[in-house]
């Protein structure tokens, strides 16, 4: 039987060419190979460096540490492939074995430090805390809570809470029964004017209010207003669509009565 098979393969070789399938051929890595950096060959193919398979350019390890190291002393922490026109990037995870411990330490850092730079930061301004603290909300904060000391700090001008004041007001201005009056303003959510800054206190009634310095404002959001409506809130926004609606129906009424008046006055005078 096998020879059987020998000689048709021998009587019919084009037959055979016609069924064979191309083979790729893949870098042997166990073959010694030139480091693209040191440009020595490297004898051991253990030498060579393995960006975890995402490309496979030639470069031995002690290139790659060393070339490691020193993007760490600069404070990169993406270190990209040495390789020309490479555009991947070092894993750390896959190079934490090659570096060491301390080096992996310092590449870890790096990586966070860069990644902190992206956010809003401040210092707690409490003195026996001055801990770092991230705005990891993306979002405009202004009041906030230390998670170390739990005091209440604001997060634009980086001072303890000031109760009742803003920031551009000056520290100094703001003594002790300031401070208190403040905290009492905020408890009982007194709104300030927003021309003459004192202090309001609606009991009841329309939230549109009248400082006696003549400016009107919503007592809502503490926006000047200089209509008797603000569109602070959902109901406000449904009283001005609703208004708004009236308008344009009394509006289109007005212009069908003008049109049919006019037709009337032109049919009599005809």
């Amino acid at each position: 039987m096998g020879n059987t098979l020998q000689k048709l393969g021998q009587n019919h070789p084009e037959s055979i060419q016609e069924h064979e399938l191309p083979v790729t051929e893949l870098p042997d890595e166990s073959q010694p190979f030139t480091c693209e950096i040191c440009i020595e060959p490297m004898l051991l193919p253990n030498k060579k460096f393995k960006n975890q398979n995402r490309c496979v350019h030639p470069f031995c390890i002690d290139c790659m540490v060393k070339y490691i190291t020193v993007k760490l002393e600069d404070n990169v922490g993406e270190i990209p492939c040495p390789s020309l026109n490479c555009n991947q990037f070092l894993d750390p995870i896959s190079c934490r074995d090659l570096v060491g411990p301390q080096l992996f330490v310092k590449w870890s850092d790096v990586l966070c430090e860069s990644s902190v730079l992206t956010l809003a930061q401040c210092y707690c301004p409490n003195r026996n805390c001055s801990v770092l603290i991230l705005d990891e909300c993306g979002e405009n904060a202004k009041r906030s809570q230390c998670p170390y000391c739990k005091r209440n700090f604001c997060f634009q001008c980086k001072l303890p809470w000031h109760a009742g004041f803003q920031c551009q007001e000056s520290r100094e201005l703001r003594d002790r029964n300031d401070v208190v009056f403040g905290v009492l303003a905020e408890l009982n959510k007194w709104k300030r004017c927003p021309q003459c800054r004192h202090f309001v206190q609606l009991i009841e009634g329309c939230k549109i209010v009248k400082c006696r310095c003549g400016a009107n404002f919503c007592y809502n959001c503490g926006r000047r207003v200089y209509q008797h409506w603000c569109g602070c809130d959902n109901a406000s926004r449904f009283c001005i669509g609703v208004f708004q609606w009236f308008s344009g129906i009394f509006v289109i009424l007005a212009i069908l009565f003008l049109i049919w008046d006019f037709h009337s006055t032109k049919r009599s005078k005809n």
